[in-house]
Order: C-alpha cells, then structure tokens, then sequence
C-alpha cells in the first residue's frame, strides 16, 4: 500500500500459526520503497496546504468507526487467523479497537493549548502568549504481532486523529488485519498520502524506514533488544516511545478473596497464551497457602480449552512461530532441572501450541523467573514476608504493571506504594487495561507512555504565539 508504481521486493507468505495454511501473500518493500514512502509523507507534512482540517479528521474517525462496527466479525476472523489469538478474545480486540478509533476524536475534540502567563514582569508587561496544537510531523510505527489491530488501532489512529502522516510497519507475523485497517481509513476519507504500509523485506529496510531525518516520532511495539537498538540510531531530534515487555508479579496478602483472585491469575496468565507484555508470570502466596492455590490454579489450567482460534470454544491457541514453542519448553525444562515443581503443562502439543502450564518455587536464577516467557507459563513462589514478596517482584531489570490481591487497604497501599511498577491493580489481574490509561514500560520495559491520549499528545508540538501591544 506504498505510494509508489515499484515493482515489490518480495513476498511475504502469511500463514495460520495453528495449522500452517497459506492465508494470504504480501508484497515486500525494499529501500527505494522506503525512500518513496518518506517523500511523500514528509512532502505531505511540509505543504501546509495539504493538512486535514479537525473537523476533516473527526468525520474521517467517525466513519473509520462506522465502518468498522459493521464488519466486526470479519475483523473478528481475520485477527484470530492470523494472529491465533481465540475466537472469542479476537472479537473483544476488534471492539476495543473500535472504541479506540472513538477515543481519538473525542480526545481531539478536547485537546487544548495553554495561556503563558505573562505581564507578570516589567521586561513582559504588554504582552499575550498562548500555545496551540500542531501535528509533530512524519510518525513511523513498528508494531508487534499479539494484537495485529488494536496496536495498530493504538499506533495509527493518533497520527490520523492529529494531523500526522503515517507509516506504518506491521509485524511481519500478521499484516493482514493492518492492511485492512488502512483501507477502512481510506474508505472513510482519509488520503492514501497520510497513511503508508511498508512491510520491509529485510532488517535494512525496517531501520532506513526508522532512522531517516525526516522521522519525527517513532512508535515501537515490540522486543527490548531491537527496540533500544532502534532508538539508539534515530535521528538527532526524533522522539520516541517504546513499549517491550515485562515479567509481571502480582502478590496476594491475606485476607484476599481466593476465588476471585484463581479467576483473575487464570485469565491474566493464559490470555493468548500468555503472549501479552504485561501478561501475569510471577504470582507470589503466603508459604502456607502457596501450594496449595498453584495446585487448584494447576487443576483449573488443566481445563482450559486448547485449540484453534477460528472455534468458540478455544480458550487458548497456538503460539505464533514453532521456534518460540520450543523455546517456552527448553525454559520450562530447566526450571524442572533446576528444582521447580512442575503440576501442569509442561508439554509441547499439536499445531504450534503449548499446554497451559505451572510451577511452583521455580529456582530464582531459572530463565522462567528473570526472562519474560511470552507464552502459557505462570510461576508460583511461596514467600515468608511481604517485605521479601515486594523485594523478589522488585528485582529484575523490567518494571511494567504488577497486581495485589487482599481484602486490606492497608497492606493493598503498601504494597502500590512498594512495588516498582507503573501500574498496580489492586483485586485484578496485571494484564488489565483500558485505552484512555497510561500504559508504561520503566526502565528496560520501554520509554515513554503509551495510551491513546497519551500518544496523541506525544504526536503533537505546542506552538506559542506571542503578541505584543504596539505603543501608540
């Protein structure tokens, strides 16, 4: 969907990561795509006649929206195709989108400059300033594969709602819902100029695409390592934001509502598959109950139904690529090897999926404990005292969101006090989220803050008008 007459560089095969069927073939950009796409998105940016007006932009949202909602379960199937997430997960991922699509032009509507407080000196007296917003300019995105619309949905969509041209680079795993996703824009008025897809044929590619001058934010879903390696060739004066992974904790301090909190570790560490950034990993339980709840939580995964996506009744799908099923079971092999208890799971099944799995007391120095796992793995440590609870969650490189489960305020504000998290929900699961929220990954987990608000202020520049009173 590049503007440009090129032949393509290659071909992307898409295929179901259950079962391997071809779903659909891709054309690739190279670098002279790249360099196409940027002169017209700068080109695009630079002439200020060709910028979309707000109320241009809003009827171009509102049409996205309308769009959308008439085809959610088309949306709904090509998501969970592609990306292998169930059924049932991929229809709420479409709808989320949609509201999404909704929430940038409310949050257009009610964005704002500020009044300079000025005349408060002799050196400023006679003079008025306030500031305006501005599109910052040419957004590149790069995003991951775990939720092929709603990311894009988040990364997009901000460009659309402020002015900014956009290219995009969806990843290679699952374009498929990307692609429709721009067309939709299309369909609903928005120039093909002011949004671009380049599926890169190569690595080269992708970091011309990012590092160019004329990059003015560059949004990034996806692994720490290519992340901070991206961010570490931009261009001088290119802002970014960064959102990688976590290895999320979530403690539970009695008194705690055991069922509630059973419900809330099963869905916030299994949800597809466990291959979400903030998905739960390390759950900590008082020494004396913590066998026990990994026990039922063990009975209760066993359960769940693994499967394809496309069914109703599937609960978990497959894993994106083979060698990631292999990865997930080499790590929990060796935390079996060195010392973890092993009550469910623990295999490799048919068509790229794995069984829902969980350990008890897995060695702190296993992979399991210090990596993000990405796949159906929840962790089970038993601890003395809260003090080392909050110590061991608080121990590695990664800070994203962690939960707490109890009954008492108290130690529920302690412990959001504690934890070195940008976000505690407190009776929930780490995983919770909703867009008009901060999503933040500190230190090693990303930069910057994601949330469509919070993106589609990133994507602007406040401009400041000064006026000062002639003397007559």
């Amino acid at each position: 969907m590049l503007q440009s007459g090129r032949p393509a560089a290659g071909t992307l095969i898409v295929v179901s990561p259950f079962d391997g069927r071809e779903l659909d073939q891709i054309p690739t950009a190279g670098l002279d795509h790249v360099e196409d796409a940027l002169i017209v998105a700068n080109d695009t940016f630079r002439n200020r006649s060709k910028w979309l007006s707000i109320p241009e932009r809003l009827n171009i949202l509102e049409k996205t929206a309308h769009i959308m909602s008439s085809q959610i379960e088309e949306l709904t199937m090509l998501a969970a195709s592609e990306g292998g997430k169930p059924l049932a997960d991929s229809r709420a991922e479409v709808v989320r989108a949609i509201d999404g699509v909704r929430l940038c032009g409310e949050t257009l509507r009610s964005h704002h400059g500020n009044v300079i407080p000025l005349g408060t000196t002799p050196a400023t007296t006679g003079r008025l300033a306030f500031t305006q917003k501005e599109p910052i300019g040419v957004v590149v995105a790069v995003s991951a594969f775990n939720h092929p619309l709603n990311l894009i949905v988040h990364q997009v969509t901000p460009a659309v709602a402020t002015g900014c041209p956009a290219i995009v680079k969806p990843a290679g795993d699952t374009p498929l819902s990307c692609l429709r996703f721009v067309e939709i824009l299309r369909e609903a008025g928005l120039p093909n100029e002011y949004c671009q897809v380049a599926i890169a044929n190569d690595m080269a590619t992708a970091e011309k695409l990012v590092t160019d001058s004329r990059v003015s934010f560059f949004s990034f879903i996806g692994s720490a390592k290519v992340g901070w390696m991206l961010r570490s060739k931009l261009s001088p004066g290119t802002r970014c934001a960064l959102e990688h992974g976590g290895v999320a904790p979530l403690i539970i301090a009695p008194p705690y509502d055991e069922e509630a909190a059973m419900a809330a570790i099963l869905k916030g560490g299994f949800y597809h598959a466990g291959q979400v950034c903030v998905s739960v990993q390390r759950v900590y339980a008082p020494g004396k109950t913590a066998a026990k709840l990994a026990k039922t939580l063990a009975e209760r995964a066993s359960e769940l139904n693994v499967g394809a996506p496309e069914l109703e009744s599937t609960q978990v799908g497959p894993i994106i690529r083979p060698q990631e099923v292999e990865r997930i079971a080499s790590w929990v092999d060796e935390a079996v090897t060195e010392g973890a208890t092993l009550l469910c799971g623990g295999k490799k099944l048919p068509n790229n999926c794995y069984a829902p799995t969980v350990l008890l007391n897995p060695s702190p120095q296993s992979k399991i404990s210090l990596q993000e796992v990405f796949g159906p793995v929840v962790c089970v440590y038993s601890y003395e005292s809260l003090d080392k609870a909050v110590a061991d969650a608080n121990s590695l490189p990664v800070s994203f969101q962690a939960a707490v489960f109890s009954n008492d305020i108290n130690v529920a504000t302690s412990l959001y006090h504690a934890l070195d998290a940008s976000a505690v929900m407190i009776n929930d699961h780490t995983a919770f989220r909703d867009d008009v929220m901060p999503f933040a990954g500190l230190r090693e987990s990303g930069l910057g803050v994601g949330g469509i608000p919070y993106t589609m202020e990133d994507m602007q520049i406040d401009k400041m008008l000064v006026i000062k009173k002639l003397v007559q």
